[in-house]
């Protein structure tokens, strides 16, 4: 299968538009399942979130044994080795200062005499997380979905997390625990999204619900959209990789295969100015292939998803990796920050040969939930943003309505609005005692 397309050869165009142009998966073959399951649980609560789980997840809980106790989770915690708790709580310390930085603050100001304007700044109170469960869950979702939330000052932190088979993941526990997650529940799937949404006997609902899931949990969050507020629906992850010809192949190739690894549908494309380099790219990722865990699963990312783009200039492959918008891209040459002014749409930039992207899926600190799928072009990574919201504030003194409260109601009759205009001028009108100038 060839994986090199040469600008302006046949094929070229095509390829692009085929992996610029990838989407979402189409959610339509699953919307009446998820719609009855999340019916089901607005309308019968526990009962139905317990049926559910004993189906899909092959485990009887009951209302005692849904909720993991904070005792549960010191243990999971003091479980792992302790290698892994120093790397988890080195990259909980790294995405804790990261997010510090984008803290709002609320602000208030008299723009003139008489006039108060501001705005105030305040968590979310209640936030859902999701966290897939079972052997192929990360406690790195933990982490960066919870901490920016901590870090805002949500007031309560539910997550919820399936243990298929009565298995239990210690290290998403622990992570939990490091993150200071309120509760967590043993459920997954659309109907611990409709717990989260619309509450149970045993679970609040809360206002929002973050974190990553399958088809049916994506899904479940699109549904209950506008109830509660959602992070963003997620496709298969991607990387783009802009290279100058510089650099090691092998790292290049080993960069692509750690997006290819995650997803059979993840997109995987190398944007080069160097031949040479591209076809030494292309032989060290059929050899690395052989060598890796998932190489099942990246071989055929690689091959239905994957490229290599051999371009003239730094100028046209960087207009190629702002019309992809990709979830991750890297600079893989020699002058990063020069080629960085040239890109417009990415969910995270890494820059240089020494930055990985494996970096920002773990300790750089940074969130790793990004925009997929192109939207990058109109949306940013999740942050402390996300858990707050914001009121404006504003305060008139009777003498500054009078300066400005006649063009308000000219405007509002402008629009055809007359109590909107009527509730100015009766506080304008001369009050008792007071004699029309």
């Amino acid at each position: 299968m060839k994986k090199i397309f040469l600008y302006g050869e046949d094929g070229f165009a095509e390829e692009a538009e085929r992996i610029v142009s990838r989407g979402i998966e189409d959610s339509s073959r699953v919307a009446p399942a998820v719609s009855e399951i999340m019916a089901a649980v607005k309308k019968d609560g526990d009962e139905a979130l317990l049926s559910y789980t004993a189906t899909f997840d092959k485990v009887n809980l009951t209302v005692e044994t849904l909720k993991v106790s904070a005792d549960e989770l010191k243990a999971s915690y003091n479980m792992i080795p302790a290698s892994d708790r120093e790397a988890l709580e080195l990259s909980a310390k790294r995405i804790r200062v990261f997010h510090e930085k984008q803290l709002d603050r609320s602000w208030i100001t008299e723009e003139a005499e008489g006039v108060i304007l501001g705005q105030r700044v305040t968590p979310l109170d209640a936030v859902g997380l999701y966290v897939p469960g079972g052997k192929a869950s990360y406690p790195s979702t933990v982490l960066m979905n919870a901490i920016p939330a901590k870090v805002a000052g949500v007031g309560r932190l539910a997550m919820v997390s399936p243990t298929p088979g009565g298995v239990v993941n210690h290290h998403v526990q622990a992570a939990a625990y490091i993150a200071g997650v309120d509760e967590l529940y043993r459920v997954g799937g659309a109907q611990a999204v409709a717990a989260l949404a619309f509450g149970t006997e045993s679970i609040a609902p809360v206002d929002k619900i973050v974190g990553p899931g399958n088809i049916y949990v994506a899904t479940a969050k699109q549904l209950v959209y506008g109830r509660v507020d959602i992070d963003m629906i997620a496709g298969p992850s991607e990387i783009f990789i802009v290279s100058d010809g510089s650099g090691n192949p092998s790292h290049i190739a080993a960069d692509l295969l750690s997006q290819a690894e995650h997803d059979e549908l993840a997109t995987c494309v190398l944007a080069t100015t160097d031949g040479a380099f591209a076809e030494a790219v292309a032989l060290e990722v059929e050899a690395q292939l052989l060598e890796i865990d998932r190489g099942g699963i990246a071989r055929k990312s690689w091959e239905e998803r994957g490229a290599i783009f051999l371009m003239e200039d730094l100028g046209s492959v960087c207009d190629l990796a702002n019309n992809f918008a990709s979830e991750h891209l890297e600079l893989a040459v020699e002058n990063p920050f020069e080629v960085l002014t040239m890109i417009r749409h990415a969910g995270a930039i890494f820059l240089g040969h020494n930055t990985p992207e494996a970096l920002g899926d773990y300790a750089a600190g940074p969130n790793h939930v990004l925009p997929t799928a192109g939207t990058a072009r109109f949306n940013s990574p999740l942050g402390v943003e996300d858990f707050i919201k914001r009121s404006s504030l504003i305060s008139f003194s009777r003498e500054a309505l009078e300066k400005i409260g006649g063009p308000v109601a000219h405007i509002a009759r402008m629009e055809g609005l007359d109590a909107h205009a009527r509730a100015v001028e009766m506080r304008l009108a001369p009050r008792k005692g007071e004699s029309e100038e």
